[in-house]
């Protein structure tokens, strides 16, 4: 059985985020997009390090990638209950448009450039709907198509909270996937349904998933963890309200760090509202503090 759990944002990011796992990322960004965004080779822009995601930082969580078709991917296991997180999707698919654009760039370069965002969370993100996968794009209202002309732009959710099926009416390659993240903890050589181990990416993210950690590497994902046990227990019991003060107070605490470090790269206010909730008035306040604190 896997001892290390794929929904861990930490272990999901070495383990689709790593160089010798490039196959496995492949197939996961092939399992969303349509027939027409396929790619046959990626080319990861942030590949996993550890020195980047020690204890006491807290990262972005997140895997970047290029397709050889020249698409650009942004992808991220979100565990927490962020209100906010439709918004802060928006700002991280902006950001890695932009990074498309050095100067002297022309915007006849820029790429198609989709966001694929993976989701556990205490509440329906997309309403009215059972579906796992969602996916949201600039249509003509007039017409209700997609016309292709604004085709960059391209965001897919996956909630695998309304993932439901059982192995038996697993059919797709999306399904695969959703049944491997929300089922590991049930997985082995020996415990792999048929309708799992015809699918080769899926046996080696099996294989893969508890070799992966030093000693090191199993601290840190010992702390997301804990973090991620906490979200877990309250989707279980569909209470928020019943989080403990002391992890309240964590969020907070995560929420003004997040704040200071895009204050420290120069993001606008309104985007930093947006991202973490606060006030302007509180960006401003935390701007005064951490330039007095830097000085």
């Amino acid at each position: 059985m896997c001892k290390i759990n794929p929904r861990v944002d930490f272990a999901f990011l070495k383990l689709f985020g790593s160089k010798e796992n490039n196959d496995l990322l492949l197939s996961l960004i092939n399992a969303i997009v349509s027939e027409q965004d396929q790619v046959v080779e990626v080319e990861l822009k942030n590949p996993f390090r550890l020195p980047d995601y020690r204890i006491d930082k807290i990262p972005l969580l997140d895997i970047k990638a290029k397709g050889g078709n020249g698409r650009w991917f942004n992808i991220e296991m979100q565990i927490s209950g962020d209100r906010n997180f439709h918004k802060r999707a928006i700002y991280y698919w902006a950001k890695q448009v932009t990074e498309q654009l050095g100067d002297g760039m022309l915007d006849k370069e820029l790429n198609k450039t989709i966001s694929i965002n993976i989701n556990i969370l205490d509440y329906d993100l997309v309403p009215d709907t059972t579906e796992v996968h969602s996916c949201y794009k600039i249509i003509n209202t007039a017409t209700g198509k997609d016309d292709g002309l604004h085709d960059f732009i391209e965001l897919h959710y996956i909630e695998l909270k309304k993932f439901t099926k059982k192995y038996h009416e697993i059919q797709s390659a999306l399904d695969r996937w959703s049944s491997f993240l929300t089922t590991a903890h049930q997985l082995g050589r020996e415990h792999t349904p048929k309708e799992l181990a015809s699918d080769k990416n899926i046996v080696k993210a099996i294989t893969a998933i508890d070799r992966m950690f030093n000693e090191e590497e199993r601290q840190v994902y010992e702390v997301r963890l804990k973090e991620f046990a906490v979200v877990a227990s309250v989707i279980a019991s569909g209470a928020e309200k019943n989080i403990a003060k002391g992890r309240e107070k964590g969020r907070e605490e995560t929420t003004v760090k997040i704040a200071l470090k895009l204050i420290q790269q120069g993001v606008e206010i309104e985007i930093i509202k947006a991202v973490t909730g606060l006030s302007a008035a509180g960006i401003e306040e935390l701007a005064k503090s951490g330039a007095s604190c830097s000085a």
